[in-house]
């Protein structure tokens, strides 16, 4: 039975559960990492905040942006001993219209553009065209707002499958009185994380060099904030579903 962790972007699933993936793979359970905005970036002038991002990663452009997020994404998941499927939707900084307009050219915690409502539709079946029937699956509860996490748990709960649902860290840090409402109606299980585990975590989450600064400090930052997140858990927590409600 294979474990699936639905990835928004090229580090969410490291960032949130790496060390849940580094005990699982090291116990012989089957893991992989599904990026679904994981596409190359359609044809067309930036966006100011594109390019201060890209500013901020030290790349030059789209497509050299995505080209090294998707070998730091593969560094990463041999670090927690996970395979990788990139799915092909741009990012959300990325996405346009046919006409080239920018669906968010000024933020990206902000609701779904109106008319990317198709979207959701395909992620759902090109995630449901590689499902087995006894996955596990674990979706983000999008917790933070950011649209592409929005987007990704409407895909995922489309396919009407029984769902894990893991806090999007950092997010989780900065929105603390979000996690409440957002997992309320479900119940949390919490996960034994040993200290080669959390060790397996912090260096996969180090792999995404590019994304340290922009969500930590710096990478001792980073190690020092997941040690008292899983700490403070004893271990991670997922949750599902209360179907006894």
């Amino acid at each position: 039975m294979r474990w699936i962790y639905i990835s928004p972007h090229f580090d969410d699933a490291v960032l949130s559960c790496g060390g849940l993936i580094w005990e699982q793979t090291h116990s012989g359970i089957p893991v992989e990492i599904w990026t679904i905005m994981a596409g190359d970036p359609p044809i067309g002038a930036e966006s100011a905040l594109a390019q201060q991002l890209h500013a901020s990663w030290q790349t030059a452009n789209a497509q050299e942006t995505v080209t090294l997020r998707r070998g730091e994404d593969q560094n990463s998941a041999r670090r927690v001993g996970a395979s990788i499927h990139h799915f092909p939707f741009p990012d959300s900084i990325y996405r346009r219209s046919q006409t080239g307009t920018l669906y968010y050219p000024e933020g990206i915690f902000v609701p779904p553009n109106p008319r990317e409502g198709a979207l959701v539709q395909e992620i759902a079946e090109q995630v449901a065209a590689r499902l087995r029937q006894y996955d596990t699956i674990v979706c983000p509860l999008a917790i933070g707002g950011h649209v592409d996490h929005v987007l990704t748990r409407k895909a995922i709960e489309q396919l009407g499958r029984p769902l894990w649902y893991y806090a999007d860290v950092p997010y989780v840090f900065w929105h603390t009185d979000s996690l409440a409402p957002m997992t309320e109606g479900m119940t949390g299980k919490t996960f034994f994380i040993s200290a080669q585990g959390l060790a397996g975590w912090q260096d996969s989450i180090e792999a995404h060099a590019s994304q340290i600064t922009s969500l930590f400090a710096d990478v001792a930052d980073m190690r020092q904030k997941i040690k008292e997140y899983a700490h403070r858990q004893n271990g991670l927590v997922l949750w599902e579903r209360d179907n006894t409600a």
